[in-house]
């Protein structure tokens, strides 16, 4: 009777341990996926910048000419 009693004992302490065991792994993976998720962000985001760079750049000829025109419209109504 005391040997079944030490065995049930030590399988409720096994199933514990592999219990904690998978969680953990669990909440690693989980931890890993949040990361490469946000890997995934940054790389979308570094892959944005230059289509961003190159509107800027295509919009600043048209502010530049609408600036020098203000500036000479200006420049006429002080006149």
């Amino acid at each position: 009777m005391e040997i079944i009693v030490v065995i049930a004992i030590i399988v409720v302490l096994v199933l514990f341990v592999v219990g904690l065991y998978n969680g953990l792994v669990q909440r690693r993976n989980r931890i890993d996926e949040a990361f490469a998720q946000i890997e995934v962000q940054l790389k979308r985001r570094h892959d944005l910048i230059p289509n961003l760079v190159n509107a800027v750049k295509g919009y600043m000829g048209f502010e530049q000419k609408v600036l020098t025109d203000v500036t000479n419209a200006r420049a006429n109504a002080v006149s």
